[in-house]
């Protein structure tokens, strides 16, 4: 029953923000979701209750400003086949940055507050995720399902697909266990940053300012939450040899 809760919430993240997409240009979109880094951060301070220095945030709010750059592309004037509401965009990108954070420091909490294995809460929380999820899918095309079947479309490429996001899932739930959500934060922007590279190297893609500033940004960032923080409750050892020099004196 725990496992429902990040499932349940991961499923609006989901929806709301196919919702915010619909309701928002894409530039504005990619900028606010970058929101949910530091919102992550923020709910691990509270659910946590850990404590993170002035460098680790503006460390986290560099990352989010690289991620935003990385991934930036020109305006382009394009058709909109629905009205959109931008009211409605906000509030729904809103909630999906609060559900990203939460279900995220909510799923590691759970994972590190227990001694059940990995593997099984992985099972527990994907079983429910099935359950939360098949059920919006035959509420919205449960018709389609019925005449054309389930598994209508899915080539091979489709089951790749599904096989490298089921790996990097289980990936990302190591990455949890074993560091926490903010370092998951920053290892998938490291990744989005490799994929780009790898756009070039394979598709000829070619690099702009934004995704060269925001490669920086994103590595300083990298650097800097990564740095050591000085630990203040425990004497140094040449403070203590001085110490133990006036109490001899």
């Amino acid at each position: 029953m725990k496992l429902s809760v990040p499932s349940l919430v991961y499923a609006v993240q989901n929806n709301m923000a196919f919702l915010a997409l619909s309701n928002l240009d894409a530039a504005v979109y990619q900028v606010t979701y970058q929101l949910k880094i530091p919102c992550t951060a923020l709910c691990t301070v509270l659910m946590l209750n850990r404590t993170l220095s002035k460098l680790q945030w503006i460390a986290i709010f560099m990352l989010c400003g690289g991620v935003t750059l990385v991934q930036w592309k020109p305006a382009q004037a394009t058709k909109v086949m629905v009205e959109q509401n931008p009211l409605l965009g906000f509030g729904a990108i809103a909630i999906a940055v609060l559900c990203s954070g939460f279900a995220g420091v909510y799923f590691e909490k759970v994972l590190k507050s227990s001694d059940t294995s990995l593997w099984v809460r992985n099972i527990q929380m994907y079983l429910s995720g099935i359950a939360v999820t098949l059920v919006g899918v035959y509420l919205s095309d449960g018709a389609e399902i019925k005449e054309k079947g389930f598994f209508y479309g899915y080539t091979y490429y489709v089951w790749f697909v599904i096989f490298l996001a089921s790996v990097g899932g289980l990936y990302t739930s190591v990455v949890v266990k074993y560091t926490d959500n903010i370092m998951k934060g920053f290892s998938a922007a490291a990744a989005i940053v490799l994929s780009t590279i790898a756009s070039v190297v394979l598709f000829g893609l070619q690099i702009t300012l934004t995704f060269a500033l925001g490669t920086l940004l994103v590595c300083v960032s990298i650097y800097l939450y990564g740095l050591p923080r000085q630990d203040t409750t425990s004497i140094q050892q040449g403070e203590t040899t001085s110490k133990e020099r006036v109490i001899g004196v």
